[in-house]
């Protein structure tokens, strides 16, 4: 079998890859962030009893309304350092991929999981 990769992009050993903990949380608040310099909100996604309640800066206003996002599933990388987001503490990343215009789409389970799951 033929392994392609991209040519930017290193290629990594399993053990790398197991070292980025994703999982599933529930999306319990959305709201405006007009501090940020690109159009962006504030999520704050519960991750159940073993990670608590985090919170997320995501540049995900095209495809995505405030009205929308509460009780959605999303997938996160968990085990990233906090980042500063202008005034916003943004403890999890929000994952998600471009659409035909190269704006954010969440990446969601197709149907509810147990939330804190990780992914494998």
């Amino acid at each position: 079998m033929d392994q392609k990769t991209n040519s930017s992009t290193p290629q990594i050993v399993f053990d790398d890859f197991l070292k980025v903990d994703i999982r599933v949380g529930r999306i319990v608040s959305a709201e405006a962030f007009p501090q940020a310099r690109k159009p962006a909100f504030k999520l704050t996604i519960d991750f159940g009893p073993e990670l608590g309640i985090k919170r997320s800066s995501a540049q995900i206003t095209v495809n995505h309304t405030l009205e929308d996002l509460v009780g959605t599933q999303v997938l996160a990388v968990v085990n990233f350092p906090p980042r500063q987001i202008g005034p916003f503490m943004s403890e999890v990343l929000t994952l998600g991929v471009p659409d035909e215009n190269g704006e954010v789409m969440l990446i969601r389970p197709d149907r509810d999981v147990p939330i804190g799951g990780r992914l494998y």
